[in-house]
């Protein structure tokens, strides 16, 4: 009897909320495709802003907790993408995400993919989305999931227009919403940059941390200077993007042939120590190479030119 019961329950759902959508409608209603620590805090954030919300997991039980504050937890994908106008996919990789959505009818709905990938990966699921009848934005977090939902969130959409333009208020529940553009890869493109940047950073401060130690220096005393020393960094970085960008490095303050006499420098001393670092002597080898090629007087950022070379 209770199943009997549970089944009506979800089949009027989805008859009340999609009532009307043969006309073009879509509905206002949400559904979220995996219950991991992103998929929880996204549909969270949704029933907080008292939005109707569907949930789906391949494991029914991450949804119970979630019933509690009003999500109904949908029995299959199918179930549940038809219960909701705007579908919010926030599962573990971009092959998770096709097999989720793999023989689903997603005709009319606005999909929005919340799971890393690289910029093809994003482009190739907006075009099945397209081929399906479905329009598609993908969405690059910039939060821990415990911060879905605050000031302390950030979210990068790029892809369809009509659906940034339409789901806009709903999408910043999660967070400050910033829409690129329409080509549905930019915004991994924003994301593999930043996230690349990110870890070369974390890569050299425990770097750091650790010729810090060998040097009997504790990282607690060396942290303050070094984030005075990157924070002073700042405006290079800025005259060094903007070199890249024109693809004009003469006259740099910061020269390749000084940079190469620093780094040469710290490998040594790195060595000497017993904390070598191999991010280090890859670094000081493209600008070995830019040297090499008598570009020793331009500027540093030069070495983005030896980064893109195609290989071979």
């Amino acid at each position: 009897m209770a199943g009997i019961w549970w089944t009506g329950a979800i089949l009027s759902l989805v008859e009340v909320i999609t009532r009307g959508e043969a006309g073009g409608m879509t509905s206002d209603a949400i559904t979220v495709l995996g219950l991991g620590n992103l998929g929880v805090a996204v549909a969270q954030a949704f029933l907080r802003g008292g939005c109707r919300t569907a949930v789906w997991n391949r494991s029914a039980a991450k949804g119970v907790a979630l019933e509690g504050s009003g999500a109904v937890v949908a029995g299959t994908v199918q179930q549940a993408v038809a219960s909701g106008g705007l579908v919010v996919v926030a599962v573990l990789d971009h092959q998770a995400a096709q097999e989720v959505l793999r023989g689903v009818d997603v005709r009319g709905r606005a999909l929005v993919n919340l799971t890393s990938g690289t910029p093809e990966e994003a482009r190739e699921l907006a075009r099945w989305a397209a081929e399906n009848g479905a329009e598609y934005l993908h969405g690059a977090v910039y939060a821990v999931p415990q911060t879905i939902g605050t000031d302390e969130s950030a979210i990068n959409y790029s892809g369809s227009a009509a659906v940034h333009e339409r789901w806009r208020e709903r999408l910043a529940l999660l967070g400050r919403v910033t829409y690129l553009g329409t080509d549905a890869g930019l915004a991994s493109g924003y994301d593999v940059a930043i996230l690349s940047g990110m870890y070369g950073l974390i890569g050299g401060f425990l770097h750091a941390v650790a010729l810090a130690r060998a040097g009997g220096i504790k990282a607690a005393e060396l942290t303050p200077m070094l984030l005075s020393w990157l924070t002073d960094l700042h405006p290079a970085l800025v005259t060094f993007a903007e070199e890249a960008d024109r693809g004009d490095y003469a006259g740099g303050e910061s020269s390749l042939a000084m940079n190469q006499s620093g780094l040469a420098m710290l490998v040594r001393a790195t060595e000497a120590q017993g904390v070598p670092f191999a991010a280090l002597g890859s670094f000081k080898a493209l600008v070995d190479e830019q040297v090499a090629e008598g570009r020793g007087t331009e500027s540093l950022a030069r070495v983005v030119e030896s980064l893109q070379r195609p290989a071979g």
